[in-house]
């Protein structure tokens, strides 16, 4: 006999994002590698509604428009207002999921009007907005105008709806689902709090005195007041809220006022990683010929194969992300203790402002001289003003073009997407080319950047502070022949011991044999492997549930 096809949770799913088709942080990776997944298990019940921020003349490359079932015969005849418009068609990611690109421009003119309707209904002070709250605004009212108009068309009373927001930018419209579609079941979810991020980028600390901040205060002392109050004010009216960590749960907790029900943590997917042996091993020794012939030409100097490559990168937050405590983490190192010279590359996007034309010829040929200022790849617009090149330079870090026994330090400011005019390779196409990466985070609600690293089997150093080093605490022994990862225990008073013990990490790795090094390899992927999707969904699923039903319950991330 048969078995019956079990009852899909829901008949339609709409997330929306300012990264949906737009890729700019690291939500864009969540919901980029999230939509495989839900499209194996509930194919094209997912929606995902993004901005239309493109022209003719420069498309997404991400998105094509074309012909989707139902979608499309709404689109033509969907009644919207002035200013407001879709592009319906498909996100060019795996799992290839339905995307609607909305155009919002129209909804600044009623700005005011809508941002007295949220104050009234809501309490969300929009008073103090400025930078980018209008237009985070703006784009999430007109989602939540698209979402209305596809539920009123397309759905019935009896569908199970759900729709979900990420971040504070998209609050707006998730508010806007709660006054015109109460039947339809809602989930927030901030990946950050906006004050949070504050009060750390402020250089205020955080977690020892985080249980005496008051998020109310704090968003008014650092002007924050707009933002906080619409998150605040989503965490609260969503009928499901999640964050991506038990870290940042206890901020929302503390700072927002409510609980997440659900922590989602972020899962992943290794498609990007070579599929063969041959071909990783093809792919790894193409990086590292990139990444040595850059140190090569800026210094002078000739690097043995085996030299050990370390990077750290991420957005170009100088405290939030450690970038500090990698940079004393290198000028720290023993050389009595290492057994290979370490070329350390700190790969975060600053104001480039041109690669440099002395360095790119300079890569073109056999024989090298050393550079002036050979630590950075490209020029900047603002060297003066810029974290990372004065901190290297008040080291002391010359590349002096004397000797390897030195750490060579290399800075490269720019997007590696491919055409950065010094590597031309994105980022992942370097990265298979590291020894080992460090990602000291201060401020890290999940952290992305250690777990590509890991999917690549290379080693990675990061913090307590971080969700995915608390993953790693709780799943696993903490050492790298286990995970492939080390996780420092971190807090607002150990700096200094931070960077002790990343520093003995490194020494630790560059003095480790063949077999050790293959063990921590292999233990690296098993982590990212058991970080997929296939095994965090269930957190959305079950968040999806809590949406519907209005029945509120705390999850373990283990569970």
């Amino acid at each position: 006999m048969d078995t019956p096809e079990a009852t899909p949770l829901f008949d339609r799913l709409f997330e929306t994002s300012w990264e949906v088709c737009n890729k700019i942080g690291g939500i864009y990776t969540v919901l980029s590698t999230k939509a495989k997944t839900l499209q194996r298990l509930y194919k094209d019940k997912t929606i995902f509604i993004g901005p239309d921020v493109w022209t003719a003349e420069t498309p997404s490359p991400w998105f094509t428009e074309c012909r989707v079932h139902g979608l499309s015969g709404w689109a033509s005849k969907a009644k919207l207002p002035e200013g407001v418009s879709v592009r319906v068609g498909r996100w060019e990611i795996p799992g290839r999921p339905i995307a609607v690109l909305v155009k919002f421009d129209g909804m600044y003119a009623v700005k005011n009007e809508f941002y007295g309707e949220m104050w009234n209904r809501y309490g969300v002070d929009s008073l103090h907005a400025y930078g980018d709250y209008d237009e985070g605004c703006a784009f999430a009212h007109a989602a939540g105008i698209v979402i209305e108009s596809i539920v009123n068309t397309l759905g019935k009373d009896t569908d199970r709806t759900i729709a979900h927001f990420d971040e504070w930018t998209t609050g707006m419209g998730l508010l806007y689902v709660k006054w015109k579609l109460p039947h339809v079941g809602t989930v927030f979810t901030t990946h950050a709090t906006s004050i949070g991020r504050s009060i750390c980028g402020n250089n205020k600390p955080l977690y020892d005195y985080l249980k005496n901040y008051n998020g109310d205060q704090m968003a008014r002392e650092l002007n924050m007041e707009a933002k906080h109050s619409l998150e605040k004010a989503a965490a609260h009216q969503a009928d499901c809220f999640t964050t991506v960590s038990e870290i940042t749960a206890i901020e929302c907790e503390q700072l927002l006022e409510r609980r997440p029900d659900v922590v989602t943590p972020n899962g992943f997917e290794r498609d990007f990683v070579p599929p063969t042996a041959k071909k990783f091993n093809e792919a790894r020794a193409v990086a590292r010929e990139k990444l040595l012939n850059a140190a090569s030409s800026l210094t002078g100097l000739k690097f043995a194969d085996d030299s050990f490559i370390v990077i750290t990168s991420g957005r170009c937050e100088y405290r939030n992300k450690g970038l500090d405590v990698f940079l004393d983490v290198m000028n720290r190192l023993d050389s009595t203790k290492l057994r290979r010279n370490v070329i350390a590359f700190v790969m975060v996007p600053a104001w480039a402002k041109e690669p440099r034309a002395d360095l790119k010829a300079a890569m073109g040929k056999k024989r090298k001289s050393r550079l002036e200022d050979p630590v950075i790849t490209h020029r900047l617009n603002n060297p003066d003003s810029d974290p990372v090149i004065n901190r290297i330079h008040g080291i002391g870090f010359k590349n002096s073009g004397i000797s390897t026994d030195e750490v060579t330090m290399i800075y490269v400011p720019c997007y590696l997407n491919g055409n950065d005019g010094i590597f031309d390779k994105s980022y992942y196409d370097l990265l298979i080319g590291a020894d080992a990466t460090i990602f000291p985070s201060y401020y890290e609600p999940w952290g992305y950047t250690p777990l590509e690293s890991v999917a690549f089997g290379v080693p990675t150093v990061t913090t307590s502070l971080s969700g995915f080093g608390q993953w790693i605490l709780q799943a696993f022994d903490n050492y790298f022949e286990e995970c492939g990862v080390n996780v420092i225990g971190r807090n607002d008073s150990n700096y200094d011991g931070v960077v002790e013990s990343i520093a003995h990490s490194i020494e630790y790795l560059t003095c480790a044999d063949d077999e050790t090094l293959a063990k921590i390899h292999l233990a690296a992927i098993a982590t990212a492997d058991a970080a997929s999707w296939t095994n965090f969904i269930k957190f959305y699923e079950i968040a999806y549930g809590i949406a519907l039903s209005g029945k509120k319950q705390q999850v373990n991330i283990n569970q």
